[in-house]
């Protein structure tokens, strides 16, 4: 079968009121990005709260639906053959023959859904309904007609053109791609992260991200592995702006300056005042981590509560309630398991802390980090503290800052 068209359902959106039209101008955008990765071209419009494309020229129906399942706000993508409005003979050989090419198995239960949106036609929708499947018992009469749960809807939508489709291929449902602000996604190489993307992506925030690299203790492997982990998110989200940051100074100096056991929390402190830092001058809104209650030593209610404590801005936990396994569900249905599995280590494997604590006091933290506040004398390579104090760091963090556009 070829497919002229598509017809392409919303949830959400239809509920906006008066900024419905925002809502759907956004999907259309949308759209318009993720049907430039493949062939063909289309044309994309909205009709009486429908939103269609229009296949112009030769397409790969695969590679385009595929592409269409990755736009937030799509719950359905139905293919459509549009005909000509020849009158009703013709409209019932058309539907009859879409029947026999789609479905050759015929022993299917069935039932006719018309809709009249042009109401100059002849006849109405329980005509054209009662009609219809009147003509396709005669021509397959093995099929039959189940009003309640059928195995075939057959839609006939009755606009300018005529509409027939019967499939309807779930879409990813959530909201338009930045339709709710933007937002800075703290991005590691593990599972957990990408997830919270792809998550809160799905409630259309648009997604800048940071990612904090360690050389020589962490590979560019273990870069590109994030880099490509971004790639796949940006398949739902659109082009993301990766902010790449050279972390190493400020993990050793708080490594060789600060308790053993508070490594992980200093760290992730650090870490979150560099990704508002970032964020405020990008224009995003918030801040986005992959965490999840009692996961690991650093996501305890009291340890979130000790990295809280450093930002302004608020911070964005899509996986908070989620257990291992239901994350890893969601990482591969969108296709970053594989990447996060990689055996290649990222900043945080690397400097962690046998013991690490797990009610950290805010009060001993901040204590632990004035530490970092002083010039130290430098004690050699083998350790690898600069000497410098935290505020340099800091800033040669900032600069070192690598923009990398993914998608």
């Amino acid at each position: 079968m070829k497919y002229t068209a598509f017809l392409i359902k919303y949830a959400e959106i239809a509920i906006k009121g008066k900024n419905r039209g925002l809502f759907e101008d956004a999907l259309i955008r949308q759209i318009r990005l993720a049907l430039k990765r493949g062939e063909g071209e289309f044309e994309v419009s909205k009709a009486s709260g429908r939103v269609y494309i229009e296949c112009l020229t030769d397409y790969d129906l695969e590679e385009t639906v595929e592409n269409l399942r990755h736009v937030f706000g799509i719950t359905g993508i139905c293919p459509v053959v549009h005909v000509e409005d020849e009158g009703f003979d013709r409209l019932s050989e058309q539907v009859i023959a879409y029947l026999d090419e789609v479905y050759p198995d015929k022993q299917k239960s069935f039932k006719v859904h018309a809709r009249r949106a042009r109401k100059n036609y002849p006849l109405d929708s329980q005509e054209i309904n009662m009609e219809l499947g009147g003509r396709i018992l005669d021509r397959f009469p093995q099929m039959r007609v189940d009003v309640h749960e059928p195995e075939i809807l057959l839609n006939v939508e009755i606009r300018e053109r005529i509409y027939i489709y019967s499939e309807i291929i779930p879409g990813p449902g959530g909201m338009p791609v930045g339709t709710n602000g933007k937002g800075m996604l703290l991005l590691s190489g593990g599972i957990d992260s990408p997830v919270a993307g792809y998550m809160i992506g799905k409630r259309g925030v648009k997604l800048d991200a940071v990612y904090f690299h360690a050389p020589p203790y962490t590979s560019e492997r273990a870069k590109q592995k994030v880099v490509d982990l971004a790639k796949q998110i940006a398949l739902y989200t659109g082009p993301i702006y990766l902010h790449v940051i050279n972390f190493t100074d400020i993990q050793l100096a708080i490594y060789e300056r600060c308790p053993k056991d508070e490594l992980t929390i200093i760290m992730r402190r650090y870490m979150m005042r560099i990704a508002e830092d970032l964020a405020k001058q990008s224009g995003c809104l918030g801040l986005i981590t992959g965490e999840s209650i009692g996961q690991v030593a650093s996501q305890t209610m009291q340890s979130l509560a000790a990295t809280n404590e450093v930002c302004t801005m608020p911070v964005y936990r899509p996986l908070i309630g989620f257990d291992k396994q239901e994350i890893i569900r969601i990482s591969e249905k969108i296709g970053t398991y594989e990447t996060s599995i990689l055996p290649y280590e990222d900043c945080c494997t690397i400097f962690v802390a046998k013991h690490p604590v797990t009610k950290p006091n805010v009060n001993e933290i901040r204590r632990s980090e004035k530490r970092l506040m002083q010039d130290k004398k430098a004690e050699g390579p083998a350790q690898g503290d600069t000497g410098k104090n935290i505020d340099m760091l800091y800033r040669e963090a900032m600069e070192s800052d690598e923009l990398i556009v993914v998608g």
